[in-house]
């Protein structure tokens, strides 16, 4: 069955973009191709697509600034395909807003299953329909699921990525309950142990006054996360 989902891979080598196009497709994705960010982020302006899938070793530019350009202005998936093995990198990807991080050489089936994966937590972590058009007050903030947006009570407002928006909606919808790292990230089978905390890291930042001392999501230290405040819901 075809799937209504476009999915971008942004690769130099075009035999891995035809492989992981092939493999895609097999599953109902339509796949678009590039070679040079360049070109990705042009058609982006077009047609964004469910998710990107995104080599860091490309021709035009750093593949860690394209990754940090669509987590900052586009509500998309980020996977990285990359030969870059090194801790530091997985570790940056992820803090730049990457979803998953994929070292080649890889298993083109262990890539979709990662694909399917992905697309389901982001779309398990989109507002619920009862919740569409509604916002959340929790402290001195309000977050609005329909665009991501979070504001605080000054009217300062920052948009949060695709992987932010996963882990703070389930804390929302959770409120003053421990939530497991597992029930945080859902299915995903990530092989970084640092990942949800890099991802929290993230959402602090965003969230807490002195994110090296929160107060509003805290960690409860060998079980996982639990937001401590109140949480109101309205339109």
């Amino acid at each position: 069955m075809r799937s209504n989902k476009t999915i971008y891979v942004i690769d130099d080598e075009v035999d891995i973009c035809q492989l992981v196009s092939q493999e895609l497709e097999l599953f109902g994705y339509t796949v678009q191709t590039f070679t040079t960010g360049a070109q990705a982020v042009h058609a982006l302006r077009n047609r964004p697509p469910a998710l990107c899938i995104i080599d860091l070793g490309l021709p035009d530019m750093d593949g860690m600034e394209l990754v940090k350009q669509l987590c900052e202005e586009h509500n998309v998936g980020v996977m990285i395909l990359s030969g870059r093995n090194s801790v530091p990198d997985k570790v940056l990807g992820l803090e730049l807003g990457a979803d998953d991080y994929i070292v080649k050489p890889f298993i083109p089936r262990e890539l979709v299953a990662r694909v399917k994966s992905l697309l389901r937590r982001l779309e398990k972590a989109g507002p619920a329909p009862q919740d569409s058009s509604s916002k959340a007050f929790f402290s001195d903030l309000s977050y609005d699921p329909a665009t991501l947006t979070l504001t605080t009570a000054t009217g300062d407002a920052e948009e949060l990525s695709s992987a932010e928006h996963e882990l703070l909606i389930k804390l929302l919808r959770a409120p003053k309950t421990i939530l497991s790292r597992d029930q945080l990230l859902g299915d995903q089978a990530s092989p970084f142990d640092r990942s949800i905390d890099v991802r929290m890291s993230r959402v602090r930042k965003k969230i807490e006054q002195d994110p090296k001392n929160p107060e509003i999501i805290k960690t409860i230290y060998g079980v996982g996360y639990i937001l401590t405040t109140d949480v109101s819901w309205n339109s």
